[in-house]
């Protein structure tokens, strides 16, 4: 009971902190260059252990890691760090990016075949209701709209390797994916920030203490929590408890950083919870207590974000 819980907290904590870190990150640096050293950092790691480890993969299963990769880290980081960037609160990013595993849930029925019940349906429509209540707020307030549309564009991006990586069911060890997507990551992100002219780091202490927190926290801190969460209550147990990091997020923001939390985004909170709750009370979604077979068809409901890393920003 008590290792649950500390993984249960443990996951929720980890993955807001990416959001935070993207809001710590981008007031000392561009996102590509924050991006371009945080990889540059995981590149190292995971590239020194691979080595020792000397994995054996398939040209294929290298391929296709190689675009989830692309699809659930690279632009998935570069649409929500780049919008936080650009005056996206970090609670808000949060948010929006918590509707994956809805919009997974609900396009899985006709790219994978598989049943989506009408009350799953309702839950992504009262999820992106509550979420587009919190972006009006803020645009009413004088936001950047492009900037919330990269981060729905990263949230679509990531939605889309999830449904990829479903598809395919790879089995590909998990270390050997984070290796794979971090090495993908860290060409896309140093191509993109010395093309940009912007891929030396700034002098300020605070880029370095930020590039510690995403890589320590955000990259091996969220992805080792996962895996804890992953043990003691499943994918759909897991995927459920990040639909807390909205709220805590915003709970960090406020303290950091100052960012108010409005009416508008209480709204947009219920409205997320209301539809975890129509997508959880769905009939046939999978509950803690019944084990889930990798790749057997499953009843759509809380669809994990794919395992090759925690897709934390």
């Amino acid at each position: 009971m008590r290792h649950s819980v500390l993984a249960a907290v443990g996951l929720v904590v980890m993955w807001s902190s990416g959001f935070v870190g993207a809001r710590f990150g981008t007031a000392y640096a561009a996102a590509d260059t924050l991006l371009a050293w945080r990889y540059l950092v995981v590149a190292v790691l995971v590239g020194a252990v691979a080595v020792v480890r000397r994995p054996r993969l398939s040209g294929t299963e290298v391929r296709r890691q190689a675009v989830l990769g692309l699809l659930c880290q690279a632009l998935y980081l570069a649409g929500v760090v780049t919008g936080v960037g650009m005056g996206v609160p970090a609670g808000v990013a949060a948010l929006i990016a918590v509707l994956q595993p809805l919009v997974v849930g609900a396009l899985a029925g006709p790219v994978l075949g598989q049943r989506v019940r009408p009350r799953q349906w309702a839950g992504l429509v009262t999820g992106l209701a509550g979420v587009a209540v919190v972006v009006a707020g803020d645009l009413g307030g004088g936001g950047h709209v492009l900037g919330y549309l990269l981060v729905m564009g990263g949230m679509l991006s990531l939605s889309a390797g999830t449904l990829l990586e479903r598809r395919w069911r790879l089995g590909t060890r998990p270390f050997d994916q984070l290796t794979i997507h971090g090495l993908v990551s860290c060409g896309v992100f140093v191509a993109a920030a010395a093309a940009a002219g912007r891929l030396t780091p700034p002098a300020a202490s605070g880029f370095w203490w930020a590039v510690l927190w995403v890589v320590v926290l955000s990259t091996f801190g969220g992805y080792g929590c996962y895996l804890l969460a992953l043990r003691a209550f499943g994918a759909t147990g897991a995927s459920t408890l990040l639909f807390l990091t909205p709220p805590t997020t915003m709970a960090w923001a406020l303290l950091m950083f100052g960012e108010p939390v409005g009416w508008t985004t209480a709204a947009g909170l219920a409205g997320c919870a209301a539809a975890v709750w129509l997508v959880l009370a769905a009939p046939g979604v999978p509950s803690r207590g019944r084990r889930e077979t990798p790749g057997a068809p499953r009843s759509i409901g809380l669809a994990p974000p794919p395992m090759g890393g925690v897709r934390s920003p």
